[in-house]
């Protein structure tokens, strides 16, 4: 994808943003004060202010994209809001955190444009705490193909599904 493209991308996103709040989205994960989370593919980061404000000064985002434009466009939202529990981590795949030290990961309309979907879903599975939640949307495939796609390797079990996102935990 162009940095052109991508930044028509992150304007419309501007718009969805405005028409449904992604604080709307996010509370509905569950996620508290203190937490660690990824948010991979994270694109021009609609998704940060909101995430960074619920999980407060003690917690942690990180926000992972394979493109430095969106790295870019989230680096300069950092700076005008003063996120200080925000870092940036460029990559297509490996994110280089911890095993076991993520408590939710927001994989949010990228799955179907991954590459390998089976690697990223192992690199999710090791960084995920025993209890932590896979948080998935992609308006690019169908209940079917999301259940299937992110159960089928056997290391992800549906544990609910809500108005906008679907909830799983590690087996």
């Amino acid at each position: 994808m162009s940095d052109l493209w991508f930044k028509l991308m992150a304007l419309e996103f501007r718009i969805r943003d405005r028409l449904r709040p992604r604080m709307e989205i996010v509370k509905e994960v569950g996620i508290k004060r203190g937490f660690k989370v990824l948010d991979y593919g994270c694109g021009p980061g609609g998704y940060i202010a909101p995430v960074s404000e619920l999980i407060g000064e003690n917690g942690r985002l990180y926000a992972l994209d394979m493109m430095p434009v969106a790295l870019e466009m989230v680096k300069k939202l950092i700076a005008k809001k003063k996120l200080q529990n925000v870092e940036t981590i460029l990559s297509d795949c490996k994110t280089g955190l911890p095993d076991k030290s993520i408590d939710v990961v927001l994989l949010y309309d990228v799955f179907h444009d991954l590459k390998d979907q089976d690697s990223v879903l192992g690199e999710l599975h090791r960084i995920l705490k025993p209890e932590g939640i896979l948080s998935f949307s992609d308006h690019h495939l169908n209940e079917a193909e999301i259940t299937s796609k992110i159960t089928s390797q056997g290391l992800f079990r549906l544990l609910k599904k809500g108005k906008y996102t679907y909830s799983f935990t590690k087996t």
